[in-house]
């Protein structure tokens, strides 16, 4: 009689167990195809690129800012970018390891020594050379080399202007884009581009951007967006298919005699971006680096 009794409890619970809801454990635990995605995101590697704009935007005595000089700024974002990088490759595996970042000009400083302190901020993490003194050292030379970048070019005093349209037409897909990577172009710049040697125009569209550009084309009042729409104003397209970029710009500067300059300078990038297939952006101001941290770190690790 005992048995019979356990042998009812136990198909009781069985069937009790049968008669639960389906969605309330899927909604629990996550498909396994999810879970593939998720963990495929997180193990990518990272292939980051930094290109610098050394116009006389960062002299500070043309543009000062008694905060913090933009050329500190830009310096203290490179800290925070190349900080969530080392972050990156230090919580993985070590035989997953493959991840690299580098530094650009457009166009090259003519200074040497410029060039050479850019060679020391290339780095390439593999299962082969990774180690703690690998990684100390790279986060020195992040720490301080940049900013001799900078005071180096301030020191020279010989602004050429940045040609970012050029560096997108003929370098970034051979120097910023790799297979089985996730890519990363950060930009910083105030916004404008200009070179004397690259000033094509193909009807309202540029290589170029500058504060008196915008003033003399009058988008200077309320009803600018609708002009810019109506006329067809932006940046040339310098490329196509960039579906496997992602870009940060920092350092937006806005001339400040106009109110909606910034707006303008956001609605150039953000269309030019999109023209040449960059499907994940972030276009952000000159902010102080403690503002900044937050936001550059989520872009590097998201």
């Amino acid at each position: 009689m005992m048995k019979s009794l356990r042998y009812l409890s136990i198909i009781f619970v069985v069937l009790a167990c049968k008669s639960e809801p389906e969605s309330e454990t899927s909604s629990v635990q996550p498909k396994k195809e999810e879970n593939q995605a998720i963990t495929s995101h997180s193990a990518k590697n990272l292939n980051v690129s930094l290109l610098l704009d050394l116009s006389d935007r960062i002299n500070p005595e043309k543009y000062p800012n008694p905060s913090m000089e933009y050329y500190q700024r830009d310096a203290a974002y490179i800290q925070t970018i190349a900080n969530a990088f080392k972050a990156n490759v230090q919580q993985k595996k070590i035989i997953l390891i493959n991840d690299q970042i580098q530094l650009y000009f457009a166009p090259e400083p003519s200074n040497p020594e410029i060039n050479t302190i850019s060679k020391d901020l290339k780095y390439s993490f593999n299962k082969a050379n990774i180690s703690n003194e690998n990684l100390r050292l790279f986060e020195q030379h992040y720490k301080e080399l940049p900013t001799k970048i900078y005071e180096l070019a301030i020191l020279d005093d010989h602004y050429v202007g940045s040609d970012t349209w050029k560096f997108m037409n003929q370098k970034v897909k051979d120097y910023c884009i790799a297979e089985n990577y996730r890519n990363l172009l950060v930009i910083l710049t105030d916004g404008y581009i200009y070179h004397k040697d690259n000033l094509r125009k193909e009807g309202n569209q540029t290589t170029y951007l500058t504060p008196e550009y915008i003033r003399n084309n009058r988008l200077i009042e309320n009803n600018w967006e609708q002009k810019y729409e109506e006329n067809n104003y932006g940046f040339i397209p310098a490329t196509n298919n960039l579906d496997n970029l992602e870009v940060l710009v920092l350092g937006i500067n806005p001339d400040p005699k106009n109110d909606f300059e910034d707006d303008i300078i956001k609605r150039y990038w953000s269309d030019w971006l999109e023209s040449m297939g960059v499907a994940h952006y972030k276009i952000y101001n000159a902010d102080l680096p403690s503002n900044m941290q937050q936001v550059i770190t989520k872009f590097i690790q998201s």
